[in-house]
C-alpha cells in the first residue's frame, strides 16, 4: 500500500457521481458542518486553509466566517464543482482553489485557521505524522486547527477517523481547546497558541 490513497481513487469517485459523499443533501453533513463551525473560538478569521475541499460545500460555509479561504483537492472534477458553487454563491473572489494533496507542501501563506475535515484517514499513519510535524511547525502562533472525521471503519481507508484525530492531537505545538464526539463523528479544535477558553478570549468576567 502506498502512503496515501492515489489520486485515481478520487477521480473514479467523481466519475461515478458529481457528489459521491452526498455532501449537499445529507442532514448528517449539514449537522456536522454546523457543529464544526460552532466549535471555532473566534467569530471571524483572516485566511483559512481547507485541504480536501471536495465540491466546496464546507468551503462556502467558511467564506461566511473568513475574509479569504485557500482550498485544495486532488480531483479536477471536484475543484470545477467547487468553482461553480462559489460563483453561484457570490464568494468566488474570496477563495483560492488549488489542485494539491494534503501530503504535498501546504501553500506558503499566513493562515489563522486550518480545517482538516474528512481527509486525514486517506493517509497512512506514518505519512500523516510526517505531514503534520512538517506543516504545523510552520503555522503562526495562535492558528486554530480543527479536525473532523467519520468514526466508522471504511475498508478503503488506510486508518480510521479516530486514529486520524489521535495523530493530529498528538502533534507537537497543538493545544486542545474543544471537542465533540458521538457514534458517527469526532470533531476537535486545537490552537498553536495558549489554549484559552472562548470566555477568556473575549473577556467574560469570571473566566
Amino acid at each position: 500500500m502506498t502512503a496515501r490513497l492515489p489520486n485515481s481513487y478520487f477521480d473514479d469517485k467523481y466519475a461515478e457521481a458529481k457528489d459521491p459523499w452526498k455532501l449537499e443533501e445529507r442532514w448528517y453533513e449539514r449537522r456536522k458542518y454546523a457543529i464544526t463551525l460552532a466549535l471555532l473560538p473566534h467569530p471571524r478569521y483572516r485566511h483559512a486553509f481547507e485541504p480536501g475541499c471536495s465540491i466546496g460545500v464546507l468551503t462556502e460555509h467558511l467564506t461566511r466566517r473568513c475574509d479569504h479561504v485557500t482550498a485544495t483537492d486532488v480531483a479536477t472534477e471536484a475543484l470545477d464543482a467547487a468553482d461553480r458553487r462559489l460563483v453561484e454563491a457570490g464568494s468566488r473572489e474570496r477563495v483560492t482553489l488549488l489542485r494539491s494533496s494534503l501530503d504535498e507542501p501546504w501553500p506558503a501563506m499566513h493562515f489563522d485557521l486550518v480545517v482538516l475535515s474528512e481527509l486525514g484517514y486517506y493517509l497512512e499513519a506514518a505519512e500523516l505524522r510526517t505531514v503534520l510535524d512538517r506543516e504545523v511547525a510552520r503555522l503562526a502562533r495562535g492558528t486554530i486547527v480543527v479536525a473532523a472525521h467519520w468514526r466508522h471503519r471504511v475498508d478503503d481507508y488506510p486508518i480510521t477517523g479516530d486514529r486520524a484525530n489521535d495523530i493530529i492531537g498528538a502533534t507537537a505545538g497543538l493545544h486542545h481547546l474543544a471537542g465533540y464526539r458521538d457514534a458517527d463523528v469526532v470533531i476537535e479544535v486545537f490552537d498553536t497558541g495558549p489554549p484559552l477558553s472562548v470566555a477568556a478570549r473575549t473577556g467574560v468576567p469570571g473566566a
